[in-house]
């Protein structure tokens, strides 16, 4: 199990620090080498014959192996300072607070200053995206990458230390890859695909859950519970309609991918429809008091623990 105070300090960290560039200008990020590893076994797995079978040795294989990685750390001298980089490194609160600010200060300048900004952090086609589109596409990432960027990845540190939020890492970054419904991954992601949702499920939960804390509205998660398995996805709609519910806005709907429009519902439809840049800083503040509370819950189960020694 990962250590509370140690996951606080990271998640403090991260917050101050975040993702520096003369870092990552020197050295290789470990995302994106989990990125070039996943990038390397579709080169050479995703081929014609037991597509399937592939894709999930390879998933079977890139989770003992990182499992394996992270369980040298505690083996090594400063494991505890390690301990604490390793994590901070792996949680993404402050990229993407800065990548969604940026979202709302390039719309201010210009719808298609937004449009470019936005296609950063979407997979959807940007080119055509009204302001409200725009900002409603932000907002959408800030809540699911609240969930896969911050909560999950804190989660599973908890659950298996080190092994587990890289294993968490892995996947996640491979599902992002791979784990697409179209012809060229159907097959070869699909245990990718299907184990993320796994990795996500009570994560998801948990996001919906303390974005409802921290606002006192326990109507939030209820309507979370209520829209949030009619979302496309098994585990985004918890934390995008926590954000609606608050926000009092209306999330999803229509968007196009490949120059196909695709009219998926909206949640909470009932909320308002046309959203400005200001709408993305509220959704930033929100992304900021789920922070904040999930170091005060992580605080929390620290001293009760002490009390319990």
């Amino acid at each position: 199990m990962g250590s509370l105070i140690l996951l606080l300090i990271a998640l403090l960290l991260d917050a101050l620090i975040g993702e520096p560039d003369y870092v990552w200008k020197r050295i290789t990020h470990p995302v994106i080498a989990i990125g070039n590893l996943i990038h390397y076994f579709d080169t050479h797995f995703n081929t014609v014959e037991k597509v399937r079978l592939k894709g999930f040795l390879v998933l079977i294989g890139g989770c003992v192996g990182l499992a394996l990685l992270g369980s040298i750390v505690y083996l090594l001298p400063l494991s505890s300072v390690l301990e604490i980089l390793i994590v901070a490194i792996l949680l993404a609160h402050r990229s993407l607070i800065d990548h969604v600010e940026h979202v709302a200060e390039a719309l201010h300048l210009s719808l298609m200053e937004g449009r470019l900004a936005v296609s950063k952090i979407v997979g959807r086609d940007t080119s055509s995206m009204s302001t409200s589109d725009v900002s409603r596409a932000a907002i959408e990432s800030t809540a699911e990458s609240l969930m896969d960027g911050v909560i999950a990845p804190a989660f599973w540190y908890l659950i298996a230390g080190i092994p587990g939020i890289l294993v968490y890492k892995f996947v996640n970054t491979a599902d992002s890859m791979i784990g697409y419904q179209n012809e060229k991954y159907k097959e070869f992601g699909w245990a990718t695909a299907k184990f993320d949702d796994l990795l996500n499920f009570i994560p998801a939960r948990l996001t919906a859950l303390i974005v409802s804390l921290v606002h006192f509205s326990i109507d939030a998660f209820q309507f979370a519970r209520n829209e949030g398995n009619n979302h496309r996805s098994l585990n985004a709609g918890w934390p995008e309609a926590a954000f609606a519910k608050v926000m009092g806005v209306a999330l999803s709907g229509p968007r196009v991918y490949e120059g196909t429009q695709i009219n998926f519902p909206f949640i909470n439809d009932e909320g308002r429809k046309e959203l400005v840049p200001e709408d993305i800083e509220k959704g930033v503040e929100i992304a900021w008091r789920t922070w904040f509370g999930l170091c005060g819950i992580i605080l929390l189960l620290e001293v009760i623990a002490l009390r319990l020694v």
